[in-house]
């Protein structure tokens, strides 16, 4: 049997075409990735995410579900919060409340980190997508960070992908995952990236801080909207928390978009915000 890298060479040279390698391709996604943005501000869609909190003994301490109406900006995200509903438990069960940061006691030092964490992991304002870039290798520095091989080409959803794998290059202490990703092979946009952890913070800072941030893996799945415009329909992922010797959880976000239309000037400048909800019981 034909080693994979021969059957590529044969097919592109028999077609005529240029042979993709990783870094030709990985070159190409970081131009979709860091190029004109104006395509992408046509659209409106909904998003909502649902942040999850854990104790060390694996109850739920915590949670909170917020959605938004989103209009994509030439640097970024612009979102309009249309609903929250958080929840923790009470002596008689889950009690609600509607809006974040919310303390129900003195010391309450979960109602600002999770709050703090659902806004920090999907709302990143150096992103276009809102998700923390340094989450996943796809920008031109966050590449030069990682090696990249070419696995295959397939088929996803009735287009034609490029699967690529990575991990950090050798020494580099701020690259820490290890992961597969699928690259369209017309428009060169992410399709599906997953990833798992290859190591955690350095031991001296553990050491000195007593602080501990696993993270244990994260997704995300993009979309093509229309020729050249692709958005993450659904990003989800979990970690540990542990601070000072005193504070540790589990964590747990999950964000999905829908609704995606074709935005006009009157739904640029007005939202429709619902009426407030009652808090969850």
């Amino acid at each position: 049997m034909l080693p994979f890298a021969l059957i590529l060479v044969v097919a592109a040279a028999a077609a005529g075409q240029q042979l993709e390698t990783a870094d030709t391709i990985m070159a190409k996604v970081a131009a979709s990735q860091e190029g004109a943005s104006q395509p992408r501000s046509n659209f409106l869609f909904q998003q909502t995410v649902l942040v999850r909190m854990r104790r060390g003994n694996h109850q739920l301490c915590r949670e909170e579900r917020s959605e938004f109406t989103v209009t994509p900006g030439p640097k970024g995200l612009e979102k309009k919060l249309t609903h929250f509903a958080g929840k923790y438990p009470g002596k008689d069960g889950m009690v609600g409340y509607d809006h974040p940061h919310f303390k129900y006691k003195g010391i309450d030092v979960d109602g600002d980190v999770i709050s703090d964490l659902a806004d920090g992991f999907t709302n990143d304002q150096k992103s276009r997508d809102g998700i923390e870039k340094d989450l996943f290798p796809l920008t031109t520095d966050e590449q030069n960070k990682y090696n990249f091989s070419l696995t295959g080409k397939e088929t996803f959803r009735g287009r034609e992908v490029y699967h690529l794998s990575f991990c950090p290059k050798p020494h580099t202490s701020d690259a820490p995952w290890c992961g597969d990703l699928l690259v369209d092979a017309a428009e060169f946009e992410p399709v599906r990236i997953t990833t798992h952890l290859n190591h955690g913070l350095p031991f001296l800072v553990k050491t000195l801080l007593g602080t501990d941030l696993k993270y244990l893996g994260f997704s995300v799945a993009y979309e093509r909207a229309a020729e050249g415009v692709w958005f993450p329909v659904s990003y989800g992922g979990e970690f540990e928390v542990r601070v000072a010797f005193f504070f540790k959880r589990g964590i747990s976000v999950a964000l999905e978009n829908s609704g995606f239309k074709r935005a006009d000037v009157s739904s640029r400048i007005s939202y429709e915000i619902p009426a407030p909800q009652p808090p969850l019981h």
